[in-house]
């Protein structure tokens, strides 16, 4: 058994996990990254590559923009590109009830810098004229964007390496203890870890982690339905979505259209399928929604396993039940945007003592009752 004694050992080497890592290391932290797979190889992997503020909840539009910033730096925070353009976001309404709620989010986000602007039919077909006629209108964030996943995520653990952190990728952890000094880490490769400082972002299986410190939470795994067509002529010029969910499509340089929607379905622990029926739909609303897409041939379908909680808000900040464990999961198929500000504010409640930016709205606290007096008595 091989021992190593770290400042911070980080459990999951996603784009939240890996963005703790990296700031801890560059603020001078021994920080041990332990990855079950390779890094970046799940959900921040292999989401649609969405890089969007527009739709995001009150609560998240402040870390959302710090996450802007960092983005329009990437090559500086990482090293590469990673395929990130700001070809801004095209939220689409395919009712007058859609646009209206589209109308009150402009109203509601106006102090946050989105900058959106409200496209009725008429302003829409002038601007974006690829967009099929079952669209009324849509809010246009002009500064939004897309990058490519499968660059970004892996990046970020590789840029945390080269500051000093050290990265373990298939090294599953079996075994979480504390001591009431330090956590204990042992790992399938014969690794044990030793650490005061414990980040738990796991992703959707975060779970097990936070209910062996006391707090469970109602976590649940979904798996996306993605699928990339063959390579088309240029026509869509933002990255979109559709008010109230459903389909989302990007298209890439290369004339690819990245598109998703739906659920696919595990095969395992760690993999999922998009499946036949998923991919189907998606194919059919976006002909609809992208007349363009019309006998496009998808070529390649997958899916991942994200995590999410009822609420839909993800888990960030400290337990509240284990000094020195910090918690950062749960992010709804959403964290590839906000993750590099997630993991810096992680990584803040250690060098600076508590993050710059306030995390209470994403408390596990929310999760847990306090029993009533009664109860104690019991």
């Amino acid at each position: 058994m091989s021992l190593i004694e770290v400042d911070v050992v980080v459990v999951g080497g996603g784009i939240v996990g890996s963005s703790a890592a990296l700031n801890l290391a560059r603020g001078g932290q021994r920080v041990a990254l332990v990855e079950r797979d390779f890094c970046g190889s799940h959900s921040s992997g292999v989401n649609y590559g969405g890089v969007r503020r527009q739709g995001r909840t009150l609560v998240q539009l402040p870390l959302s923009t710090r996450a802007h910033a960092i983005w329009g730096q990437l090559r500086d925070w990482i090293g590469v590109d990673g395929e990130y353009t700001r070809s801004g976001h095209l939220k689409l309404a395919r009712s007058d009830a859609d646009f209206a709620a589209l109308q009150a989010y402009e109203r509601q986000t106006r102090d946050y810098g989105l900058n959106l602007q409200l496209l009725d039919r008429r302003a829409l077909r002038e601007r974006f004229a690829w967009v099929g006629d079952i669209a009324v209108g849509a809010s246009y964030c002009p500064e939004d964007g897309h990058a490519n996943p499968r660059l970004v995520s892996p990046a970020f653990a590789q840029a945390a390496q080269r500051s000093g952190a050290q990265v373990f990728e298939q090294c599953q952890v079996l075994e979480v203890t504390h001591d009431g000094q330090r956590f204990t880490v042992p790992c399938s490769n014969g690794l044990t870890l030793r650490a005061p400082w414990l980040l738990n972002c796991a992703g959707a299986w975060s779970a097990q982690l936070a209910e062996r410190f006391g707090e469970p939470v109602p976590l649940t795994a979904a798996h996306p339905a993605m699928l990339v067509t063959e390579p088309l002529p240029l026509f869509m010029t933002a990255s979109t979505g559709v008010e109230g969910g459903g389909i989302y499509a990007r298209q890439v340089s290369r004339g690819n259209c990245v598109l998703g929607g739906g659920r696919g379905f595990a095969l395992g622990p760690t993999t999922a399928r998009a499946g036949q029926a998923a991919v189907l739909d998606i194919l059919r609303n976006a002909t609809e929604l992208y007349p363009a897409l019309t006998g496009a041939q998808a070529i390649r379908t997958w899916s991942g396993t994200e995590g999410y909680l009822p609420d839909d808000e993800p888990v960030i900040g400290p337990s509240l039940t284990q000094p020195g464990l910090l918690h950062g999961f749960g992010f709804a198929g959403a964290g590839f945007q906000i993750g590099p500000a997630a993991g810096e504010a992680l990584a803040q409640c250690i060098l600076l003592g508590a993050p710059r930016h306030s995390l209470a709205a994403f408390s596990i606290g929310r999760f847990h009752t306090i029993p009533t007096q009664k109860e104690h008595l019991s």
